[in-house]
């Protein structure tokens, strides 16, 4: 077993993921944890290759198990169905969140999670209760992280605090969020040079209710029309996933992050609980989602409660 404390985010990564995986393995080694290191359950999507880019970092390692007892810190996720390979059998120490707790764990750890929009946000937080200055690298991951997954403060998922904790990274950072998060998630809606199976991996995060699994996978766009003409061929990789993951639903969201709407594809024999749950129309397998942007505060939430 190695030594190392092993610090990653969930499968398919987005940028909160990556960015706050190092952003912790920095605040370990402040408490004196020399052997944390940050590492990633999947590629890096192209906005995040922005950031590493911008900062001249480079990329993590890509891991898809762990050892047995092996040291770990969870973050941006706490289920075991987004997280690593063996993750039952590893030494979870840490978990800093911000999504809704489906976690048990026979024995005491640090576990800290925020209703906030972004990891990050709660990362920050803890930089400064334990009186740790944030370098100008460190503190632009954290405002890239709140740019993403706040999609510049539209999100219904930003708060006040994602707010204001941006408005003092900038100041570390000396990077106005607005110029260079506009650059950076257009540099994540490129998504010519992906196959139909990375578009739908690029984003996508599994769920289970009551016996039934479904996935929800999103890509972030400036131009929704310019993906669906794609529609069969994204359809067909989703169609190949739902068979060999044994699905019960698949929905496939495109974020216009201009006019925050999304449109989707549902597939899957329990695709109809998008009508009810939404109350919209599916024609073609799609539908469009007025003043929809976030899946974690509205996607996942309706589809949960509509879901028998």
């Amino acid at each position: 077993m190695s030594n190392k404390t092993l610090i990653f985010g969930h499968k398919n990564p987005d940028t909160d993921s990556i960015a706050s995986s190092f952003v912790m393995e920095n605040l370990e080694k402040n408490l004196g944890n020399d052997e944390a290191k940050a590492v990633a359950l999947g590629n890096l999507n192209k906005e995040t290759k922005y950031v590493f880019n911008y900062l001249g970092m480079e990329e993590p390692e890509i891991i898809s198990d762990v050892e047995n007892d092996q040291n770990v810190i969870l973050v941006d996720h706490n289920e075991a169905s987004q997280s690593v390979t063996n993750l039952e059998h590893s030494k979870i120490l840490k978990v800093v969140d911000h999504h809704t707790m489906n976690f048990v764990a026979p024995y005491q750890l640090y576990y800290r999670t925020e209703p906030v929009g972004c990891t990050s946000t709660v990362l920050y937080k803890i930089y400064k209760e334990y009186g740790i200055k944030i370098d100008k690298k460190t503190a632009l991951l954290m405002l890239s992280a709140i740019a993403s997954d706040t999609l510049l403060f539209k999100s219904p998922t930003c708060t006040p605090d994602d707010i204001r904790v941006a408005e003092e990274l900038m100041n570390i950072s000396g990077v106005d969020i607005k110029s260079y998060g506009t650059d950076m998630l257009k540099a994540g809606t490129d998504l010519s040079d992906y196959t139909p199976e990375q578009v739908i991996n690029i984003d996508c995060k599994l769920f289970e209710k009551g016996g039934k699994k479904f996935k929800i996978a999103q890509v972030n766009t400036a131009d929704i029309d310019n993906v669906f003409k794609n529609q069969a061929y994204f359809e067909a990789a989703i169609n190949q996933d739902i068979e060999k993951e044994k699905l019960d639903l698949y929905v496939f969201a495109a974020t216009d992050i201009v006019n925050s709407n999304s449109k989707i594809i549902t597939l899957g024999h329990d695709a109809p609980v998008v009508e009810k749950a939404f109350g919209v129309s599916v024609t073609n397998n799609t539908a469009m989602l007025e003043n929809v942007v976030s899946r974690k505060k509205q996607i996942l939430p309706n589809i949960l409660n509509n879901l028998d």
